[in-house]
């Protein structure tokens, strides 16, 4: 069992400039929104200071310290602004009174190693606020997004009410318009999302047969060429989608023809063939690779057993091999699914306005008329997203409980 570093209090020459820094980036961030950056920056850093000084110095408790530090933040949001900013100098308080305590205390050590310098501490934790800033420079867009669909005028901006935390300024009708509930809506995005979910699965089911089976067949040592079948399967997710696209509409257009004209099929019935069978090319690679990855730790001795013991090449992989590597499917079929959903670029090539998917819309809705509709249909998506994350991560782990790398 590792020993834990003793805490103890550190000298205030070592807490304040640290505390003044993060007062100074606070208030910058403060400032430069209400155009004054400089004065933002020295009064940030001077009022995180003296505030911290005061809660560490004057004969209080902790707990009742955090909290007065948690008010002065609320109360000075509020004054300075509106009601939106007093709640988020609520949360900048609330971590302020923790931060001021974790770090004169020496809080900071507590988890880590007893022999671990100076130096290494700080890279430890430097380590951490990069990679939250990273964090932080890929979500924010995505927050932004969400609370602008709930907009009660068609802006893609925050208003004065939005700000100010006013119900009359937050509405629903951005999303009764992607519904096509609303007495002005034309029902274009409804239909869209609709092609999208026949589309997406259709074309998630035909990635994860033929990528599955590829996988299982690259998997076996006497397959001569494996990395450049390999290399061959997976060029869709490697070649840049506008050349993809140029090609699949020359082959699919005379692929099409030939359905239309000899064979008598519907126009529209041939359009939503092609945009499928493109779309699982490009979901393809992704089965191919989960599945792969799931084959390393697959143990070959289990299908020998099932064929000496009678079972045909069929029943072993439905009985023995298919249970182990689902949760690899399963990722694989995810990750094909959210490609054919989220895929634009290729069904503009070679599908019709009969096929418009819900991305296709959204990009209609930006070139032609700047339609507030979309803030929704990204929230909706961002939310899909998530659980299609969250669900990856779940198989993930079965996945690793079941090839023994991690305890049950």
């Amino acid at each position: 069992m590792a020993i834990l570093t003793p805490i103890s209090r550190k000298p205030l020459q070592f807490v304040l400039p640290i505390l003044a820094a993060v007062g100074a980036i606070l208030g910058l961030l403060v400032g430069t929104s209400n155009g004054n950056s400089l004065g933002g920056l020295v009064i940030g850093a001077l009022g995180f200071t003296g505030l911290s000084l005061a809660a560490i110095k004057l004969p209080i408790a902790e707990k009742a310290a955090r909290w007065i530090i948690v008010f002065v933040f609320a109360i000075g949001g509020y004054m300075l602004a509106n009601l939106a900013l007093g709640l988020l100098g609520l949360m900048v308080g609330a971590f302020t009174g923790w931060f001021v305590y974790w770090l004169y205390e020496g809080r900071y050590r507590a988890k880590l190693l007893p022999y671990l310098t100076p130096s290494q501490v700080l890279w430890h934790y430097t380590f951490r606020m990069i990679c939250g800033a990273i964090f932080f420079f890929l979500i924010s867009p995505i927050i932004v997004v969400m609370p602008l669909s709930f907009n009660a005028q068609d802006f893609f901006t925050f208003t004065e009410k939005m700000l100010a935390l006013d119900p009359e300024g937050y509405s629903l009708k951005h999303y009764a318009d992607f519904l096509g509930i609303r007495y002005d809506s034309n029902g274009e995005w409804i239909r869209s999302f609709w092609n999208s979910l026949i589309i997406a699965p259709l074309a998630t089911m035909i990635s994860v047969s033929l990528g599955t089976l590829a996988a299982i067949g690259l998997s076996q040592s006497h397959v001569p060429a494996k990395r450049a079948i390999m290399a061959i399967l997976i060029s869709p997710m490697i070649v840049p989608l506008i050349i993809s696209a140029t090609g699949m509409f020359f082959f699919y257009a005379k692929m099409g023809n030939f359905l239309e004209g000899t064979v008598g099929l519907d126009k529209d019935f041939v359009g939503y063939i092609k945009v499928v069978l493109a779309h699982a090319v490009l979901g393809i690679p992704f089965v191919i690779i989960t599945v792969t990855a799931t084959l390393v730790g697959f143990d070959r001795s289990l299908t020998r057993a099932a064929a000496s013991m009678g079972a045909g090449p069929v029943t072993t992989f439905f009985r023995i091999q298919m249970p182990l590597i689902l949760p690899g499917v399963i990722s694989g079929g995810l990750f094909a699914f959210i490609t054919s959903f989220d895929e634009v670029v290729v069904v503009m090539f070679i599908g019709s306005a009969s096929q418009k998917t819900l991305p296709w819309q959204m990009f209609l809705g930006l070139r032609e008329q700047i339609s507030p509709t979309i803030l929704a249909v990204a929230t909706i998506l961002v939310a899909l997203s998530i659980a299609l994350l969250a669900t990856l991560e779940i198989l993930r782990r079965h996945s690793e409980r079941l090839r023994g790398m991690t305890p049950t």
